[in-house]
């Protein structure tokens, strides 16, 4: 749920940006920023009725929908509630209308069709995304996010290369490649696909800890390597030739 999670804090610019905007989007932002602290909370029913609030003050609010979507989807997985999964679904769909190119409801939409047994419809929810949006990374990087959960990292890769060609700006583009080639035994290239993607955006716990990580394997690997070769120089130079 990242966006339920970015609504938790609001800086001090995006402070100023919520007081220049008009009332009822003030007040959806507001509402929003609670529900999502009520959400991280696990009090779904409370977070529920703020969500509902945004979208009754600002129906175009594609967060709104976003974040009421996501809670029922929660709530109904929790419940075994279809009635609930249904309505998370089409609330999906509305923050879709709202904003085409919304990456968290993509991605909650794909998970839902995955978890009611419709994988088919994720993969082609995703594959027409990246078809609309030819330039965009996200779509590449979500695709890759499936093919990853149905256990086939070598199309999840291509996936993955493309969205950092598209945009080679992209941080989660290049922690992802990191990730995914990291599990593949690829260390030397995680590692540099880790510090690109820090480079991009410091703030990534993360990223800073797999940095760290692969560095101390990558050099006590090194030398591994440099002592059993020591020990093998050391030995042939012990060898006494019988004639």
């Amino acid at each position: 749920m990242a966006n339920l999670k970015a609504q938790l804090t609001i800086s001090a610019a995006s402070l100023t940006l919520l007081l220049s905007m008009p009332g009822c989007q003030w007040a959806a932002s507001g509402q929003n920023s609670t529900g999502a602290r009520l959400y991280e909370q696990g009090q779904y029913s409370a977070a529920l009725q703020r969500f509902q609030k945004v979208i009754a003050s600002d129906p175009t609010n594609a967060d709104g929908y976003y974040n009421l979507a996501a809670t029922n989807h929660r709530l109904g997985n929790q419940r075994g509630d279809n009635q609930q999964l249904t309505q998370a679904e089409a609330l999906y769909n509305e923050c879709l209308d709202h904003d085409p190119n919304h990456v968290e409801c993509h991605r909650g939409l794909a998970v839902l069709l995955v978890d009611t047994g419709r994988p088919d419809r994720a993969f082609a929810l995703m594959k027409n995304w990246a078809a609309q949006n030819p330039n965009f990374a996200e779509p590449r990087i979500e695709l890759a996010r499936l093919y990853e959960e149905v256990s086939d990292p070598s199309t999840a890769l291509k996936y993955l290369e493309d969205a950092v060609q598209k945009d080679p700006n992209n941080s989660r583009a290049w922690l992802a490649l990191g990730r995914l080639r990291e599990q593949s035994g690829d260390l030397n290239q995680a590692l540099q696909n880790y510090q690109r993607s820090l480079a991009l955006n410091n703030g990534q716990p993360m990223a800073v800890e797999r940095v760290a990580a692969l560095s101390r394997q990558i050099s006590a690997n090194f030398e591994a390597t440099s002592a059993r070769n020591g020990t093998q120089i050391a030995s042939q130079s012990g060898m006494v030739r019988q004639y």
